[in-house]
Order: structure tokens, then C-alpha cells, then sequence
């Protein structure tokens, strides 16, 4: 396992300042994929002297690893990406509630679960990207992308990835069901290819020249500034972005995040986890390491993210925008977004 090469003079900040004698172990489910989260793991465990025991996987096979498992499940923590998600472990009776002071204090309420199962710790915002030489109007709006102007212009993923089900269970939160049906229909109008890929592929559609529009995560984006990604560093000045809807609801967040397993051996030791990834120090890392948004409101961001703008985000509550999400995909399949 990599260690940190930062020494840790003192406590974290948070809840880590009162663990440091801490002993144990955390088992840890985690559907993230990144190599840059090791950091929090050692660096948790020399401060907290708990050991961190990984199994990783994707969101949904952990969710139904938990499930077979029952009451005998080792999982401490389960750790995903996106509200969909979350909302899935919740439904699924994998995760509990608990008491925080730290995450009540440090997490946004918008950004915890109505039962305080789920918290959000890192952000992604689902911005709009156009090519720099597009006509001087743009899409200012979530909306607008489904404006007749933008037909075979845009390009989008499919209906089955979570971050699409979670934008449009935002807009129908936001604006109601007959809006995002209309706003949906539209979207596969404006189309200028099939839905496919992933979010950087819809950044390379506008190199490539296949779309003018794309909306895609903005740490794909933020990635390719800090470091080269194929296909996109290199011709990156042909893509400028949006932060969309800065007059009304704000940009819509893509969110990482969490809970404690409902039969948490080691749920003391799983709760001081989630306060640490609450500390200053771990959402810092979020955002250097992985070119996110911290979620505790002024934490110090990346460079790379820094150079994105300052923007305001959607504060839409977790819980209704997971209660859309059956509607959501409804919508998709009656409108015919493949």
C-alpha cells in the first residue's frame, strides 16, 4: 500500500483530532476507483492507528455483496459515486443511521440524506462544454440544450449511466415532470450522435468535431488541465465551458459519498472514517488528488479546479432528488433516449 509522504504533525482537523489513540480495524467496501484515494487511507490510518481492509468493487455488485450477507457482512463503511447509487444502498437496507456532531456540523444538510444514512464528500459539477469557434449564443441553461437551435449539435451519455438519471431527476425536481419529459424529448432531438461513451469521450466529440455541445462532469475536465489525457490535453483551447442555470437553480453536482453498513462491526471506528473524510486535509485531497469540489464549504480547491471559476451549484436536498429517479428513467425510456 502507498504511503503518504506527508508527516502528520499533530491531529486532523475535525473529528480525526480526537482518534489519534485510536486502535482497530475498518473494513472498507468501496466502489471509487482511484488511485489518489490512498492517500486518505494511509493517512488515516498513521493518524488514527486503525487499519483500513479494502475489498473494491462496482457500486452494485458491494450493494448486493452486503445484501447476501446479512447480519455476518464485514463491511464498516460502503463508499460510491453518484446519488443513484447511494439511494440504491439505502433502499437495499445496507446502510444505518447514526450521530455526528463533525458530518452535522461540516456537511451541508442538503448534502446528507434525510436519515442521515448517506453523506456526500466530494462534488463534481455536470457542466456545459461548447466549442470555442460555436456561435456566439450558447446553451445558458440545463434547458436550453433542448432548444430547436442546438438540433444535431449536441452530444450526451446514455440513459443507463447514473450521472444522466441524476441530472434529469434534478430537473424534474426543479422545474416538474412535464418540463423534464419536454426537456428529455428535446435532448434526443438535438442529438448529433447516438449516446455512447463516457464523459471524456463527449470532450473529444468537440475536438473531433462530431459535436459542438457536450455536458460532461467537470473533473474529466479538470484532469486534463492538471495532466495529459489522450485526445484532449493537447487540443484543449477548443473547448470552453458553462456553468449552467447561474440565474436560477444553479449547476447541477454529481456527488461521492457514503455511509456506515448496517451491521458495522466496527461502526465506532466507521464513523470516525466518515468525520475524517469531513476533515479539511482529506476534502483538500479530494480536490488535488481527484480534481473535485470539496463539499465542506471553504476548503481551499486544486489549481486545476480553481481554474474552472467560481460558480453557484444546485442545493437540491439528496433524498428528493433520489425520489425522482424511478420517474426519471421512466421518462428516458418513453422519449427514446437510447
Amino acid at each position: 500500500m502507498l504511503k503518504s509522504t506527508t508527516i502528520l504533525a499533530g491531529a486532523l482537523t475535525a473529528a480525526v483530532a480526537t482518534t489519534a489513540a485510536a486502535e482497530g480495524e475498518l473494513n472498507l467496501y468501496s466502489s471509487r476507483h482511484y488511485d489518489t484515494d490512498e492517500r486518505l487511507y494511509t493517512d488515516f490510518e498513521e493518524a488514527t492507528g486503525i487499519t483500513i481492509n479494502r475489498i473494491e468493487g462496482k457500486a452494485d455488485e458491494l450493494i448486493a455483496r452486503m445484501q447476501a450477507e446479512g447480519e455476518n457482512s464485514p463491511a464498516d463503511v460502503l463508499l460510491t459515486v453518484d446519488t443513484s447509487r447511494l439511494a440504491r444502498a439505502k433502499n437495499a437496507g445496507v446502510l444505518q443511521s447514526i450521530e455526528s456532531a463533525t458530518l452535522e456540523e461540516r456537511i451541508p444538510a442538503t448534502l446528507q440524506d434525510n436519515d442521515n444514512q448517506c453523506f456526500v464528500f466530494p462534488q463534481r459539477a455536470r457542466i456545459i462544454f461548447v466549442a470555442t469557434d460555436e456561435a456566439p449564443n450558447p446553451p445558458q441553461t440545463y434547458l436550453d440544450l433542448a432548444k430547436p437551435e442546438y438540433k444535431g449539435m449536441v452530444c450526451h451519455r446514455s440513459s443507463s449511466n447514473v450521472y444522466s438519471q441524476t441530472l434529469l431527476s434534478s430537473i424534474i425536481e426543479n422545474h416538474g415532470e412535464e418540463a423534464a419529459r419536454e426537456w428529455a424529448a428535446g435532448m434526443v432531438a438535438n442529438f448529433a450522435r447516438a449516446p455512447q461513451g463516457g464523459d471524456t469521450d463527449q470532450l473529444r466529440g468537440i475536438i473531433s468535431g462530431e459535436c459542438d455541445i457536450s455536458v460532461a462532469n467537470s473533473y474529466y475536465f479538470a484532469r486534463a488541465l492538471r495532466k495529459d489525457v489522450k485526445g484532449l490535453t493537447a487540443d484543449i483551447d477548443q473547448i470552453t465551458w458553462i456553468f449552467p442555470s447561474q440565474d436560477a437553480e444553479g449547476a447541477h453536482m454529481n456527488l461521492s459519498g457514503g455511509g456506515v453498513a448496517a451491521h458495522a462491526p466496527n461502526r465506532e471506528n466507521a464513523i470516525k472514517f466518515l468525520e475524517y473524510l469531513a476533515s479539511d486535509q482529506a476534502q483538500q485531497y479530494f480536490s488535488g488528488g481527484n480534481d473535485e469540489f470539496p463539499t465542506v464549504p471553504g476548503v481551499d480547491k486544486s489549481e486545476s479546479v480553481a481554474k474552472l471559476g467560481e460558480f453557484v451549484a444546485d442545493d437540491v436536498n439528496l433524498s428528493d432528488v433520489a425520489e425522482n429517479l424511478p420517474t426519471a428513467q421512466k421518462i428516458f425510456n418513453d422519449v427514446g433516449w437510447e
